[in-house]
């Protein structure tokens, strides 16, 4: 079969790839196996693979009664959720943070009780490789050097032999969640959405895949976003062929629009987006795919570009075609993720976190384990004035603050408060810190330290680490103060190897938590988290 034919309604497929185990998949694994062994270092140390970057080896079906230190307050009735790679099996070769199978931890909380879970996204990926009980399907961690290109022909040639189906995509569902029309959805930028179902018991169920009635039929961003008044979700995919951006809305009732082509120059790696109430923003920003210079200079495949500038396209965001796209320079940089947008008289506002000389590889080598010298990672403000064509940034912090986060119900909207993670390595969060965009930047601070701009840090302590941290609000809306809410994140503590859920203050930012619940099970580092609330999961229970 391996066609997508099996609807299962709201624009969902049943995923039902067809490997194949004959004697073809063997002479293929037969040869990578030689190839590997002559080409590839296998004394390098996987570094996305030690300590708590390694996967746990199972699911946990739901762990009820969990003790909580402190009490949940009854906003945070419903699921926090957070998905990240957790490798099924171990890599043929190379492997990235980004190409371990997508896993979500959940903790279900209900009348201050807490259930804990975690479930694999059933992807298509995950299915095939069950099927043949090891690693098949080709790695970011693989794609570097003429090695990387043999690594794609081996991908090409399972395809080719029909040894695997790749019909239904190959991504991971491990980087993002989001929840649009009665459907929580587990996104990786190189696939199409997941629609994952929350029960109950807080248990999840992988339902397949989104093609939205056979209307979306390119890859989908990990980071559309949620219009809180009108309830569209707006989004994008990017692709290494033209159109190398391709923009769409979805209504409320979970229709997609027509496709809208955005040309650039060249493929990039275009991770995230911003909406205003009037305009899309979309990001060309120097990280290319390029692969012949992976093989010529031995690199990975996307390689950032010191000397091009920055470009953002201002787009209306109902538009039919890109015909009034506006585009506007900066000094160069890369984004991996911005807090949010908003207009203000003839400007557009972004709101950002800024990365400058990002280094997809910076950390593959275990060796580097503090970031580097050049590299910084800061929130920035930059402004796009819609009728002089003029932009400017100015900076908000220092180094390093990422996953950027605010009250959602002012998502499109002019808000105050930005919550991100502190950062001490590419990937490890040493604290939450809140930022105040009506204060200005202390001078002179070389350090992210309480005062000016930065209203707060919760400090997670010697050898304890976070992840994203997820703001909910007392009461839903925008008619109490914005920051009247909590905000929830796993901690892992590598002294002890244990993990926990962690809610603090959002308004106070105190260090002493408002629970803290400790887990039955390690959770690995992991990227993107997402507050479920009570509400949706009854409305998608009769999905």
């Amino acid at each position: 079969m391996g066609t997508m034919e099996a609807e299962i309604g709201g624009g969902v497929v049943a995923v039902n790839p067809k490997p194949s185990k004959g004697f073809s998949s063997k002479a293929v694994d037969w040869l990578e196996k030689l190839l590997v062994k002559l080409m590839y270092d296998s004394s390098q140390p996987h570094h996305w693979l030690l300590g708590n970057f390694a996967p746990v080896d199972d699911e946990t079906p739901p762990c009820t009664d969990l003790s909580v230190i402190g009490h949940l307050p009854e906003c945070l009735n419903g699921e926090f959720v957070r998905v990240g790679p957790n490798p099924k099996f171990a890599p043929v070769a190379g492997y990235h943070w980004f190409d371990g199978d997508g896993m979500i931890h959940g903790l279900r909380i209900k009348d201050g009780k807490a259930t804990y879970l975690s479930r694999y996204v059933k992807t298509s990926r995950l299915e095939q490789e069950e099927y043949f009980g090891g690693a098949k399907f080709m790695k970011i961690g693989d794609l570097k050097g003429f090695f990387g290109l043999v690594m794609v022909q081996m991908q090409m040639l399972r395809s080719k032999l029909k040894v695997l189906d790749l019909s239904y995509g190959q991504g991971t569902g491990n980087t993002a969640l989001v929840y649009h029309h009665g459907k929580l959805l587990a996104l990786s930028e190189g696939d199409k959405p997941y629609a994952i179902k929350v029960l109950e018991d807080g248990d999840l169920q992988t339902l397949g895949l989104m093609d939205y009635d056979k209307r979306l039929s390119h890859t989908f961003t990990a980071h559309p976003k949620i219009d809180p008044v009108t309830g569209e979700m707006f989004a994008f995919g990017y692709s290494q062929k033209p159109p190398f951006v391709t923009y769409r809305v979805i209504s409320k009732e979970g229709v997609m629009n027509d496709p809208v082509p955005i040309t650039i120059p060249e493929s990039v790696m275009m991770h995230d987006f911003a909406i205003t109430e009037n305009y899309a923003i979309f990001m060309d920003l120097p990280l290319y795919f390029k692969p012949k210079e992976m093989v010529k200079e031995k690199k990975l495949i996307y390689i950032f570009d010191k000397t091009k500038k920055a470009r953002f396209g201002i787009l209306p965001r109902y538009a039919k075609n890109e015909l009034q796209i506006k585009w506007f320079e900066l000094p160069n940089c890369f984004i991996f993720h911005n807090a949010n947008a908003w207009e203000e008289g003839d400007e557009v506002v972004l709101i950002t976190c800024r990365l400058q000389n990002p280094n997809l590889d910076m950390v593959g080598d275990g060796a580097r384990e503090k970031l580097d010298k050049d590299f910084s990672n800061e929130l920035f403000e930059m402004r796009f004035n819609m009728e002089t064509g003029l932009a400017s940034q100015k900076k908000l912090s220092e180094s390093a603050v990422d996953f950027p986060r605010v009250n959602e119900y002012y998502t499109g909207r002019k808000q105050r408060y930005v919550y991100a993670t502190r950062l001490d390595s590419i990937a490890k969060v040493t604290g939450i810190v809140k930022f105040d965009l009506h204060a200005e930047p202390e001078v002179g601070k070389t350090n992210l330290e309480v005062g000016g701009n930065v209203q707060g840090i919760y400090d997670l302590g010697p050898g304890r680490f976070g992840s994203e941290a997820i703001f909910v609000p007392k009461v839903p809306g925008v008619d109490s103060e914005e920051d009247d809410g909590y905000l929830i994140f796993f901690t892992h503590d590598e002294s002890t190897g244990k993990s926990s859920v962690t809610v603090i203050d959002a308004k106070t930012m105190s260090p002493d938590p408002v629970a803290v619940v400790p887990l039955p099970h390690r959770v690995p580092y992991g990227f993107h988290a997402f507050f479920v609330t009570e509400e949706q999961i009854q409305e998608q229970a009769r999905f």
